[in-house]
């Protein structure tokens, strides 16, 4: 180990009072009027600022490398296209909708974010969780039994399926124009902070559980069934029972199909993983999987001959822009909110992870607006909320994307498919869409083994993350991510109110304080204690502060009061009675000498009263170490004005170590000081107190008053 060095250092001890005036504290704080005037000051150069913040890819697309990075994002783009086609076919069925809006959403959200985002590695487009969220929403306002008809041949009710898809559509537009319109207001008031409340442990148990609902969701397609759809708290639980009651009814076709797809899909993913640093760009299974699926289904008939779902007509084409229904905004408001906070959060966190490894930053306020613009554009176009996905990310980045322009080509690769090529997948099976969101959460089914990591790192994140996982899967992913964010947000004020309440001393020859109980070598400073507590003080644990620090000092402070009231009032009627004696002798030797001459003069007789010696079980000080404490509202100022009154009367002196500007300026505004207590009981470090009362001298002061008896 390398010899440390040692040094010394002379000053004057400092408190509050000598600090503000070495180091002249501005007491000038600029007016609202000042500040609205700033912000409203118009430059040249302000302009071009605003406008290369607002819309970013004027900052950085005329400057472009095309020979860096044109290859990699020509050949991550396609990549990510063809992964765009079966993932948002896919997903579309999450979304209860017809799958072209699937490839709608893959197309129109990309361009607009291509303009206004700022990270350069994720992809946008549909993803599961978001997705199922919305399907949550669309069959709840537009449910099967709402499109009954009766059918003429068969003479029974069935869905009208043209009707109900075109409902379904309006819904979901509505929903993620109304999301998008949130998300911009939440950008523009620069409210991306929010996002901060959503702690890691909380998204991913949330991703978790919402990836649990979009397999329970999907069950359906896998077996081939019809079961009721559930909407409302405890929905999983309902519909996991209705799937089980109808297993028997499996069609045998449709299940064959989903067994073979997924064992196909999770083989060639493997392979994939194997040959990832053998081959630039990695295998497009998912495409190839639908590819195959179309063929053998056209080439069967596996509709006719074993009644399997198919995808059915997709239009070749795309959408002209309709406005939303504006009847339907009240009844989606709720879910719109929160589909805009989910969004966000899963797009800022895997944002930050990219330009944090590569070296950039992300506007968290300015992703809001672009990931806004992205769906309220996209609603228009009708198409269903969108953010970003994990799995296309990784292939972006890994197959050479540097830049959003990978996310540009692989819209442009949408867009012909959605031309020329959708149609031809009209024979796809259902199972088989399916089949790729069960393979693509795999990746998120991993995510359970953040629970004995964080069973060794930090127990309160794991209880956050269990919480969000089942809260989520019982209350669905809208009411359990609210529920989700309260319960967080519980475990911050519960931390809050349990603090760790320490005594502190002093390491030798240093002026270095640690607690008592957690080291060997720190010693108590003699006649003098240390208190700090880990966290602020505020009205939630003011109480248990005061109770704390009279445990830890061991001093009653009722009980020294109640013993001082005694005392008092033994020492009155001592004096009263003593006073009537006085008064007695006093009568009785007037009697005595009446009438006598006077033979002396007066005498003054001095008595001197000596105060009572210090309780020599009490602390001569009390250091209350204020650095972990931020702010301190109105209960907390009170607090500390009794504390410091309390052990006041029983003769014990409480300063306070290591204030915060902001600390000082609650209690100035506070009313704690005044002309008995001024700042100069703030010292600026716990070694600047304790070396003022060690060179105090203790100095008994002696109380003289004369009486004049005649």
């Amino acid at each position: 180990m390398a010899e440390r060095k040692r040094y010394s250092i002379h000053r004057e001890i400092l408190d509050e009072v000598a600090v503000n005036e070495r180091a002249e504290k501005s007491d000038s704080k600029m007016s609202l009027r000042e500040k609205v005037k700033e912000a409203m000051r118009c430059s040249a150069p302000r302009v071009k600022s605003c406008v290369l913040s607002s819309v970013p890819v004027l900052s950085w697309l005329p400057q472009y490398p095309i020979k860096k990075n044109a290859l990699g994002d020509l050949i991550s783009g396609i990549s990510v296209g063809i992964m765009h086609l079966p993932q948002g076919m896919a997903y579309a069925l999450l979304a209860s909708v017809p799958p072209i809006f699937g490839l709608y959403s893959s197309l129109y959200p990309i361009l607009i974010y291509f303009i206004f985002g700022t990270s350069r590695h994720i992809s946008i487009g549909t993803y599961a969780v978001i997705s199922v969220m919305i399907g949550g929403v669309t069959e709840r306002l537009a449910p099967d039994s709402n499109f009954m008809m009766l059918d003429n041949v068969t003479n029974s009710s069935i869905v009208d399926t043209v009707l109900r898809d075109a409902e379904r559509v309006r819904v979901a537009a509505a929903v993620t124009f109304m999301s998008g319109l949130f998300q911009i207001l939440l950008g523009l008031v620069h409210f991306g902070f929010v996002v901060t409340y959503l702690s890691e442990p909380l998204v991913r148990g949330y991703t978790t559980g919402a990836a649990f609902q979009v397999m329970v969701s999907q069950l359906k397609y896998i077996f081939g069934i019809s079961p009721h759809r559930y909407s409302g708290p405890f929905s999983l639980i309902y519909t996991v029972l209705e799937v089980c009651h109808l297993i028997p009814k499996t069609n045998i076709g449709t299940l064959v199909v989903s067994i073979i797809a997924i064992i196909g899909l999770m083989l060639a993913k493997e392979l994939n993983v194997y040959l990832n640093k053998k081959i630039p760009v990695p295998i497009p299974v998912e495409l190839i999987g639908i590819v195959v699926g179309t063929i053998i289904s056209w080439q069967v008939n596996l509709e006719q001959k074993y009644g399997v779902a198919i995808v059915g007509t997709i239009p070749s084409g795309i959408q002209a822009p309709v406005l939303p229904a504006f009847s339907l905004f009240g009844e989606v408001i709720g879910d719109a909110f929160a589909l805009s906070v989910v969004g966000y959060g899963l797009l800022i966190s895997l944002g930050r992870i990219y330009a944090q490894k590569y070296g950039y930053k992300v506007d968290s306020n300015q992703e809001l607006i672009a990931l806004g613009l992205s769906n309220s554009i996209g609603g228009i176009f009708q198409c269903f909320a969108i953010s970003c996905s994990m799995s296309r990310t990784m292939v972006q980045e890994s197959s050479g994307g540097k830049t959003q322009v990978a996310g540009a080509l692989s819209a442009v690769v949408i867009f012909f498919i959605t031309m020329w090529i959708g149609s031809l997948f009209e024979n796809l099976p259902k199972s088989v869409l399916a089949a790729i969101i069960y393979v693509n959460l795999h990746g998120i089914m991993k995510q359970f083994l953040d629970i004995p990591a964080l069973w060794k790192s930090n127990k309160v994140d794991m209880v956050v993350w269990v919480a969000t996982f089942f809260l989520t899967l019982l209350f669905n992913p809208d009411l359990g991510l609210a529920s989700s964010i309260v319960f967080s947000m519980l475990t911050v004020i519960f931390r809050t109110q349990l603090p760790k309440y320490s005594l502190l001393g002093q390491l030798p020859d240093t002026d270095i304080y640690r607690p008592l109980e957690d080291y060997n070598q720190v010693r108590q400073v003699p006649g003098i204690f240390i208190f700090r507590s880990s966290a602020t003080i505020y009205f939630a644990n003011a109480e248990m502060y005061q109770d704390a620090l009279g445990k830890k000092c061991g001093i009653d402070i009722p009980k020294f009061l109640s013993a001082k009231k005694k005392l008092e009032a033994k020492r009155k009627r001592k004096e009263s009675k003593n006073a009537k004696k006085d008064k007695k002798a006093a009568k009785k030797k007037t009697a005595d000498m009446k009438g006598e001459p006077e033979r002396e003069q007066q005498k003054d007789i001095a008595i001197i009263e000596m105060d009572s010696e210090p309780n020599p079980s009490l602390p001569r000080a009390i250091i209350l170490d204020l650095s972990p404490v931020n702010f301190l509202d109105t209960v907390g100022v009170k607090t500390l004005r009794n504390i410091r009154k309390d052990y006041g009367e029983i003769g014990v002196e409480v300063v306070f170590a290591g204030c915060q500007t902001g600390v000082v300026d609650n209690l100035d505004s506070g009313g704690f000081f005044n002309d008995k207590v001024t700042k100069s009981c703030l010292f600026s470090t716990v070694h600047d107190a304790v070396l003022y009362y060690q060179s105090a001298r203790t100095q008994s002061h002696d109380k003289v008053f004369a009486m004049t008896h005649l």
